[in-house]
């Protein structure tokens, strides 16, 4: 995605190998693309954790700023 270019619904993308996937942010949801079941699982639980931070950063990003890290699954 590309700073400071707006976007409509509120998203992230998450890659595993050479699949992607597109997930919604409110609800924590699977909008494009695909993963494999346990990977998605593992994304949307950790989405779900870090949720506040990604809506924080999708501000950022429709303001045209960087978006701060957020810690990845441990």
């Amino acid at each position: 995605m590309e700073v400071g270019v707006p976007h409509h619904t509120p998203h992230f993308h998450a890659y595993y190998q050479d699949e992607e996937g597109v997930f919604s942010l409110d609800p924590v949801d699977l909008i494009a693309g695909s993963l494999p079941r346990r990977q998605r699982r593992l994304v949307e639980a950790w989405a779900e954790v870090h949720q506040a931070e990604l809506l924080a950063d999708w501000q950022r990003l429709q303001a045209g700023q960087v978006p701060k890290p957020i810690d990845p699954l441990q």
